[in-house]
This record gives structure tokens, sequence and C-alpha cells, in this order.
């Protein structure tokens, strides 16, 4: 399989998060499922399945983070420079329709975050943006219909 390309900080975050589901998180549902247990009949059981769809949902992410983490590429952003827009980059860009401004973070998949201003390098806007510099307009195919931005600046943080 290929490497997952992934900033230190998201790497700190998932491997913060495989942490908490495998030592705090499956120890609690292991304990709901007991006490659910002792209630006796299991197949009328609410509690029971409950916290059995609990511990295979947390199991279920436990193995997707064990891989995203096996699979990661840490890139230090900071040791990045250049003027054109690739992994890491914080982009700048303005809506040439509405003169909206606005700033994202091209990061790896597993660490996208649209409310944090982090897209996935898989994007349509973060492929469009690719390789382009300063100064330069691209076109997004967007689901809502083609947006033209222009790059008003490309740093590395």
């Amino acid at each position: 399989m290929d490497k997952i390309p992934m900033t230190p900080g998201g790497h700190v975050a998932l491997s913060e998060e495989y942490r908490r589901r495998t030592s705090e998180d499956r120890p609690t549902i292991i304990a709901a499922i007991s006490e659910a247990r002792a209630h006796g009949d299991l197949s009328e059981n609410a509690e029971y399945h409950a916290a059995k769809e609990q511990q295979s949902l947390n199991e279920g992410r436990i193995k997707e983070l064990e891989a995203l983490l096996a699979l990661a590429d840490i890139i230090d952003v900071s040791k990045l420079s250049g003027s054109t827009v690739k992994f890491g980059a914080t982009v700048k860009l303005v809506d040439e329709d509405t003169e909206k401004e606005t700033s994202y973070q091209i990061v790896g998949d597993a660490e996208a975050d649209l409310t944090k201003r982090r897209i996935s390098i898989s994007s349509p806007i973060a492929r469009a943006l690719i390789g382009k510099e300063a100064g330069e307009s691209v076109e997004v195919a967007a689901p809502g219909g083609a947006r033209t931005y222009e790059i008003l600046e490309v740093k590395f943080v």
C-alpha cells in the first residue's frame, strides 16, 4: 500500500485517539458488557446489544487507526518552502466572483477538517491548487458548479 502523507500534528492527534480508544474506551466498554450480561437474558437485553455495538464500532476505528499510523509518512511542514502549492502549504485564496477571501492548509485525508480550514490533498480544490503559485487563477469543479479562485499567498507554517 502507498504511504499516507501526514503532518506531525495530525500524527499526534491520531496517536492520541488510538491511545484513548485502546486504554480508556475499550476497558469501559468491556465493563459495560459484563454489567449488562449480569442482568440475565441476553436476547432481550438492550444494554448488552448497545454495548456490543459500541464495542464493534470502537474496534473498527482502532483497526482503522492502526492502518493509518502504520502507513503514515510524516512530513514536517516547517521544513518545507517554495512558492508553489504542495502538501502542507497554507494557501490564501480569493473567490473571483464574490471577492470573499479564505485560506486552507493542504493536509492528508486522515486529518482533513473543514472547520479548522484543513482540506484533504485529494479534494477537488487541493488538486486544482497543487503546483500553482501566488497570482495564478484556478478553476475548481465543485458540486454547485465551477468556481474560480485567485491564489493570493502560499506559505508553509
